[in-house]
Order: C-alpha cells, then structure tokens, then sequence
C-alpha cells in the first residue's frame, strides 16, 4: 500500500495508510476509554447493569491483553509535538475537566426531572457552544484540538479523494471550520478553490485577514453563504435529527443543483453495530465508535449515527442522492447531490 508521505510520521521509517489510520484510531480508543469508568458509575449510582444504558461497551479484557491499553509505537508518534500529525492538542482538548467533568454527573442527568439536554448542560448550566463564548481559554484550546484533528483528516481526504472531490470546484465553504485548519489545506492543494471559513464570531475573530481562507462570521441555522460546495466536519454529529435536517436545508439552499457542481461534503462517522468480517461487535474500532457515541452524547444534544439513520436525515432535508466513503475506521467522507 502506498505509504502516507516520504518520511512517514515514524522517524524515516515509511508508514501505509492503514498503519497511519490505525494507530490513529488505537489513540482514540485510548482518549475515550474512561468513558467506560463514567458509565460503570453511573451504572453503580443508579443501580442498573451496564447493559441498560444508552451504550453497550465489551470492557471485557483476555488476561494475556494486559498492555490493552498501551499505545503502539504509530499512535505514540501521534504525540510527538515535532511531527506534522501531532495530536497533542486534540487530546488535552477532549480530556480538559471542562469536558471530562459532566461525566461525573451522569446519573443525575438521567434521573433530573427538568430534562437538561445533555449532562454537559446540567453541569455547567450552559450549553458546549454557550461556554465556549464565555471562557477564552477554553475556546483556544478548543478550537486548537479540533485544528490538528481537522488537519490530519484533511491529509486522508485529499490523499485518498482529493481530486474526485474537489477538482473542479470554485468555491467551498467551511461551515463550523474553527480556525481554518481544514480550509486551509484545501486552499493549498488547489490554489483555484475560494475558500472560507463560516463560523460563529468568537471562532472566526482570529482568521480576519488571513490570505489563505476568508471569515465569515454567522449562524447555520439561521443561513449558510453560498459556494459551489459546503463542507461540515464533525458538525452534525452535535445536534439532534431535526437540527441536522434544517443545518442541510440551508447547506441545500447555498450550492446548485448537481448538475451545475454543487455538493455538500459531510466528514463524519458512519456508525457499524457489528464487525462486517465476522459479525462480531467486539473489535477496537467498533468499541472506539461506541466510546466516542457516548462521549457525544454526554456533551451535546446529538449522536452518532449509522448509514440508514444518515440516509433518513438527507432525504428529510431534499437531497435525492449520496455516496459514502471510508477515511480511516472511525470516519467516512459523504458526499450529498440534489
């Protein structure tokens, strides 16, 4: 298999795709491997097995698997701060107390009688996008853990479809981009493409008067600015059906029709229940999409989804055709016609 760059992110040792992607995807699976703790608590503070939550996760280790845990030399490199795939700023975002302490106050989510829409909510008493606006520190850090997650995702894509993708396309908008991570290297691939960044204005505040990608400050419920093609990564995902259903009416309304190159590019999971080698549930990347589910949801009113719940949410919003690819085990490009 064709090896991700010259010098690979291993010292000089080169490094296939799938090496890349699965180290990538070992490293997830040990970020989000408390959340398993926080269920096991939840469990014993309501009561109830673990099977009667919202996730089901096989926390069940072969004795001989006794460094489960450790990470492999590949996911270790993701830590390097020196490497260009560095993603230390993604883990210290996803393990900052801001978003690990909800976790704690699972039990009390469940059984509050005013219904807060995530544990998140009930702990700080604001929404993830509300705090966000508040607490600068936060937001930076934020904002910088989902720029280096966004920038690697941004190699796979534009390794494995960059051309079928985005060839040809003269205009794209980075709706929710942050800081412009993933815009930006979609700008440096292909010089022809204008690209912006559509986010809220505390987000975007620090891209005005960047030379690469233009800052539009808005909301997408309320438009999306009009482009050739409309990119969301890990947006959906953070918002229940019928906000997804309008975010896509209003992707809909700023590209044309298939017939004159418009396109929406979705970068999310495409959640699998089971292991389509052998029917199993049990592999590591079947158990990281479940940790990441629960995370999820603790933290925003969304979810993730499989590809029929995807399929239900693009029909609801007008688009009559799609396709799915594999980026790595954890994520998928969509791509949405009309």
């Amino acid at each position: 298999m064709e090896s991700m760059n010259k010098n690979g992110i291993h010292g000089d040792q080169e490094v296939t795709m799938a090496e890349l992607t699965g180290g990538h995807g070992h490293l997830w699976n040990i970020i989000f491997s408390y959340a398993n703790s926080m269920a096991l608590k939840c469990a014993a503070e309501l009561g109830i097995a673990m099977a009667s939550l919202f996730l089901s996760l096989s926390t069940a280790r072969n004795e001989e698997e006794e460094e489960a845990y450790a990470l492999t030399p590949i996911s270790a490199s993701f830590l390097v701060t020196s490497k260009a795939e560095n993603m230390s700023p993604f883990v210290l975002a996803i393990l900052d107390p801001v978003l690990v302490n909800p976790g704690h106050c699972l039990s009390r989510w469940f059984t509050s009688s005013a219904e807060p829409p995530t544990a998140f909510d009930l702990f700080h008493g604001k929404s993830l996008f509300e705090l966000t606006g508040n607490n600068p520190e936060f937001n930076v850090n934020f904002n910088l853990g989902m720029a280096a997650d966004a920038s690697f995702m941004a190699k796979l894509v534009l390794k494995q479809y960059g051309d079928d993708v985005f060839r040809g396309l003269r205009s794209l908008v980075d709706v929710g981009g942050g800081i412009g991570a993933l815009a930006t290297a979609i700008a440096n691939a292909f010089p022809q493409i204008k690209c912006a960044v559509f986010d809220l204005p505390h987000v975007v505040s620090s891209l005005q008067g960047n030379p690469t990608v233009a800052a539009i400050a808005g909301n997408v419920f309320e438009f999306v600015p009009p482009a050739d093609a409309v990119i969301l990564k890990w947006i959906l995902h953070d918002w229940n059906d019928e906000d997804c259903v309008r975010i896509l009416k209003n992707c809909k309304k700023a590209i044309p029709p298939k017939e004159g190159g418009g396109k929406v590019i979705i970068i999310e999971m495409v959640r699998k229940l089971k292991n389509e080698e052998d029917g199993s549930n049990h592999d590591e990347t079947t158990e990281t999409q479940l940790l990441w589910d629960a995370y999820v949801r603790a933290a925003v009113p969304g979810k993730e989804r499989s590809e029929a719940e995807w399929k239900s949410i693009f029909i609801a919003a007008g688009f009559s055709d799609y396709s799915v690819s594999p980026i790595s085990g954890l994520r998928s490009l969509i791509q949405l016609f009309y």
